[in-house]
C-alpha cells in the first residue's frame, strides 16, 4: 500500500509552517532548546506538542505504552540524561491518560503478547495498590484510577534515578511533574505530585496519594 498521502501531508504542513514563519526551519535546524522533557505513552490519541501547544524544539520526548519509567529501561534513562544534562532542560512531565490500553489490559487481567512483560510494571502499581480500586464497582472508573496512581508511581522512579538526584546535588534547578490527559475533552490534569528537590519526593507522593 503507498504512503503517498503522508508525504502529500509533509509537503503541505512544511509550507504552511514556512508560509507562517519564513525563518521557522532555519532557526529549528540551528539548535534545540526545550526546557521540558515529556515521558508520556506512545498512544497515538496523545499528541505530546500539541496538547500542550508547543513547537517543533519546545518539547523533548519520550514515550513508551503506558508511560512507564523503569530502573532497567536504558532507552527511558538514556533520554533523561540527556535531556538533563546535555539540554539543561528544567521540567520532566510524566503524562498519562485515562483510558489508557496498556493499564486496561492489566485491570482487566487480559494477555496482549509479548508486552506482558512490559506491563507487569503497571501490574506492580495495580497490585500495591489494589486496596484503593477494589470498591469501586466500575470498570471504567477502576482503569482510571489506576491510570493516575501510575503517573504517580513514575514520577517518584524518576526522582529515585541517579540522573535526577545528580542534578539536585549539583544545584541543577529540576522539577518533576506528574499529569493525566483526558481523552474525553483534551484537557490535562495536575495530580499534585510535583518534586523541586529530592526531601519533598516522599511528601508529594503522600500528598498525590490522598488527593485522589
Amino acid at each position: 500500500m503507498s504512503l503517498d498521502h503522508l508525504f502529500e501531508n509533509n509537503r503541505a504542513w512544511s509550507e504552511r509552517m514556512r508560509r507562517n514563519d519564513p525563518q521557522f526551519f532555519a532557526r529549528l535546524s540551528g539548535q534545540q532548546q526545550p526546557r521540558y522533557l515529556w515521558i508520556g505513552c506512545a498512544d497515538s490519541r496523545v499528541p505530546a506538542n500539541e496538547i500542550v501547544g508547543l513547537q517543533p524544539g519546545e518539547l523533548f520526548v519520550h514515550r513508551n505504552v503506558a508511560n512507564v519509567v523503569a530502573h532497567s529501561d536504558l532507552n527511558c534513562l538514556s533520554v533523561m540524561q540527556f535531556a538533563i544534562e546535555v539540554l539543561k532542560i528544567e521540567h520532566v512531565i510524566v503524562c498519562g491518560h485515562y483510558g489508557c490500553s496498556g493499564v486496561s489490559v492489566v485491570v482487566q487481567n487480559q494477555r496482549v503478547g509479548l508486552a506482558d512483560n512490559w506491563l507487569r510494571h503497571v501490574q506492580d502499581v495495580h497490585s500495591k495498590h489494589d486496596a484503593r480500586v477494589a470498591m469501586m464497582m466500575e470498570m471504567p472508573r477502576r482503569i482510571d484510577r489506576i491510570c493516575e496512581l501510575n503517573v504517580i508511581e513514575q514520577v517518584a522512579n524518576v526522582c529515585q534515578t541517579t540522573i535526577a538526584r545528580d542534578a539536585w546535588e549539583r544545584g541543577q534547578a529540576l522539577s518533576i511533574h506528574g499529569w493525566i490527559y483526558g481523552l474525553k475533552d483534551g484537557l490535562v490534569r495536575d495530580l499534585k505530585t510535583t518534586v523541586n528537590k529530592p526531601e519533598q519526593a516522599a511528601p508529594a507522593y503522600q500528598a498525590a496519594l490522598a488527593a485522589l
